[in-house]
């Protein structure tokens, strides 16, 4: 539960920002330089319970206590002079602003749902959020870093759980593999495409506004909130090539056309400052007709037809057909971005992927179909079901990376709690009237 609760504070900071802009409210506590709102507790509960279904019911007082508990990490991180990387906060701001732009239809329908009447006070609020999110997370890090665990503990946390008569359910897994081949564009179209950002260069460098420019042209879904721009640091999350020539060019200078993962650019380098790179760039991928298409899909029936007729080994045919550069020297193995693992949950897959998967029996393949990034690319897909393991109760064999995660997570947040009833004693805290009379798992009014 109380693993969830975090997720869903993470997950519901951005709608406590509408709250927090109408600062009508008064003040629940305040720990340390943080103070938590009345409306923040209403909303971060409220996000909850929509998150979990109603499955979950929590009190106000029990509420207050988590969010006290990370404004608690949050002012001590501070004190601790922990660094966050300013430029990845920014990045993940824009990322959200954009996300949250396109799922409403427009910035201004963003603007009115949060409560805000600009773009720049809705971005420095979510900023302020992201930052406290971020730095609580190093704290975690920071006072978990040396702990681990033992065969001889995890053995000792399954049976404490099997007496309590509480092993968890195991949800129904599956692993699988993968074969890739890309639709590409034609040399002739790349080729046009390259012209065509030389064009706009030159159109800019004549005297043309590269901003709109990319409005107009570029390829990149986040243009029509950015308009292209982008604050860069050398540890910035994008692309290897993106980076290099953001810090390649002057001040006002535009980059030739290059070529990354997302298809090919161009960069207007609009300010130096520091270790920062203010760029606008334009982004256009060339497209590939319905002959490369119907040609690609052709090619990954035949090598399905081979695997499937014993010619050929799925993993060696991974090794000699598949393109995506990831999984490719692994034998096609997918990795769970969530669990850092080979197993998916089938009841929390992606609908589309679990719509292909589900019905297969292990060892079966997929048939193939076409996929496609978020940033336009186009590819044809097969999937082999490797493994398959039914819904059950936790086994200590069978489920020993699970349950010695679980163990190792239980002794994190009991070290992290015995560290914040130490921290509680010496740090400033006030708690209003109404929430002096709950009673908090933590002495956090200090009573004797």
């Amino acid at each position: 539960m109380k693993r969830f609760i975090m997720i869903a504070l993470l997950i519901s900071c951005f709608q406590v920002l509408a709250q927090e802009k109408v600062k009508i409210d008064g003040v629940a506590t305040v720990v340390g330089d943080n103070i938590v709102l009345d409306s923040e507790i209403d909303a971060f509960k409220q996000e909850l319970i929509q998150q979990s279904g109603g499955q979950i019911e929590i009190s106000d007082c029990e509420m207050l206590e988590q969010i006290m508990n990370r404004k608690l990490l949050a002012h001590h991180a501070v004190i601790d002079s922990i660094v966050v990387n300013e430029g990845e906060i920014q990045q993940q701001v824009q990322r959200k602003t954009d996300y949250f732009s396109q799922q409403l239809g427009s910035q201004e329908k963003m603007l009115e749902l949060y409560g805000f009447d600009n773009l720049k006070d809705l971005k420095d609020e979510l900023y302020r959020v992201e930052k406290e999110g971020l730095l609580i997370q190093k704290m975690q890090q920071q006072l978990t870093a040396d702990i681990d665990i033992t065969p001889e503990e995890v053995k000792r946390y399954y049976n404490s759980l099997e007496e309590e008569g509480n092993l968890p359910e195991i949800g129904a897994e599956i692993e699988l593999s993968q074969i890739v081949l890309n639709v590409e564009p034609t040399e002739e179209e790349v080729e046009k495409t390259i012209a065509r950002l030389k064009e706009i260069k030159k159109e800019v460098e004549d005297g043309g506004n590269f901003k709109m420019k990319a409005i107009l042209y570029s390829d990149d879904p986040g243009v029509t909130q950015n308009s292209g721009f982008y604050t860069i640091e050398r540890n910035s999350p994008f692309v290897k090539e993106f980076k290099e020539t953001a810090f390649s060019l002057e001040e006002g200078e535009i980059s030739q056309p290059f070529k990354s993962d997302f298809g090919y650019h161009i960069m207007l380098c609009e300010k130096i400052k520091g270790k920062q790179r203010d760029v606008y760039h334009i982004l256009m991928q060339p497209k590939a007709d319905e002959a490369a298409a119907e040609s690609v899909r052709d090619s990954l029936i035949k090598y399905r037809q081979q695997i499937l007729k014993l010619e050929i080994p799925f993993e060696e045919a991974v090794l000699k057909y598949s393109q995506d550069k990831d999984t490719r020297l692994s034998g096609g193995v997918l990795m769970n971005p969530e669990s850092g693992d080979t197993h998916f949950d089938l009841t929390r897959m992606d609908p589309d992927l679990y719509a292909k998967v589900s019905g297969l029996k292990e060892g079966e393949i997929s048939d193939v179909f076409l996929d496609e990034t978020r940033q336009g690319l186009k590819m044809y897909k097969i999937l082999l079901l490797k493994s398959r393991t039914e819904s059950h109760t936790a086994d200590l064999v069978q489920d020993y990376v699970k349950i010695m995660d679980l163990a190792l997570q239980k002794k994190k947040t009991e070290s992290i709690e015995k560290w914040s009833e130490e921290k509680i004693q010496d740090t400033y805290v006030n708690i209003n009237d109404f929430y002096s009379k709950c009673e908090f798992k933590s002495n956090w009014s200090k009573s004797q």
